[in-house]
């Protein structure tokens, strides 16, 4: 297993029953806290350099991309009904006591705490402070609680994109605007955004990012993204709500949230 790997479960589903719309609920989920006017924390990229695909097909995906090269995948599944259970005022109503397991923010992921879901949304979901240390930056992904999160992901549609001989395993996350891995690399997976934006930085498995592993994807983009030549430079993009982007074995991927960003994973192992 690669540095920063980490492990998931494979999650169970359940049905809840869908309450009325509070404001917000379509729109941001009630999860965006900058005020209006407000500076964003991080702009997005000048030009997007990862491919969007509205139209693919499976033989497509296994010829251009499955082993090759990232790609955005747009309008596979829909996930309505499970974007209307990750609003900011239902997850609360049905997990507020639940404990959470939170990761450091840095390349191994070492230190892990656990506080009431409650607590990390309303206390933890600040802008990321660009000269923290990827050791002291906490935030939610993965190493969900089996029975308690499973029946919050019986409504999510995965992408109907599968590899021979792997698994799907799921990982949910909420994090802060600013927040984000470092780099570090794995397996293929999707990553859907449910809420927000996150932008993504890719290289190939043959070169080798230049970054601390315990400086915070904010910290890079600052201290070392603007030094690079641009031959040097990663693909990168912002993924969308509603978009997925996919990342083949072992390309090394960091991420940054832009928004206070709901997220979830499907790792194929």
């Amino acid at each position: 297993m690669a540095t920063g790997a980490r492990p998931f479960l494979l999650l169970a589903f359940w049905t809840m029953a869908a309450p009325a719309r509070s404001p917000g609920e379509e729109g941001d989920g009630g999860w965006r806290r900058r005020e209006p006017g407000a500076p964003a924390v991080v702009a997005e990229e000048e030009r997007c350099t990862v491919e969007r695909r509205a139209d693919l097909s499976y033989a497509e995906f296994v010829q251009h991309y499955a082993f090759s090269r990232p790609v955005i995948l747009q309008g596979l599944t829909d996930n309505s009904k499970f974007r209307a259970q990750c609003s900011r005022e239902r997850l609360l109503a049905s997990f507020a006591d639940s404990m959470v397991r939170l990761s450091t923010a840095n390349t191994y992921s070492y230190q892990k705490v656990d506080l009431p879901f409650q607590e990390y949304v309303e206390q933890m979901l600040h802008p990321q402070n660009p000269f923290s240390m990827g050791n002291d930056t906490l935030y939610f992904f993965g190493d969900n609680n089996l029975t308690e999160w499973a029946p919050l992901f019986r409504h999510y549609s995965p992408p109907p994109f599968g590899l021979l001989g792997t698994t799907a395993a799921y990982s949910f996350g909420i994090a802060g605007a600013g927040s984000g891995v470092p780099f570090h690399w794995h397996g293929p997976g999707f990553s859907e955004v449910i809420y927000g934006r996150k932008r993504w930085f890719l290289y190939p498995p043959e070169r080798t990012p230049e970054f601390h592993p315990n400086k915070t994807t904010l910290a890079w983009l600052r201290d070392t993204y603007p030094a690079l030549a641009p031959s040097a430079r990663p693909l990168e993009c912002t993924v969308q709500a509603g978009e997925v982007l996919y990342f083949p074995d072992r390309w090394w991927h960091a991420t940054l949230n832009l928004d206070i960003s709901v997220f979830i994973s499907t790792f194929l192992s």
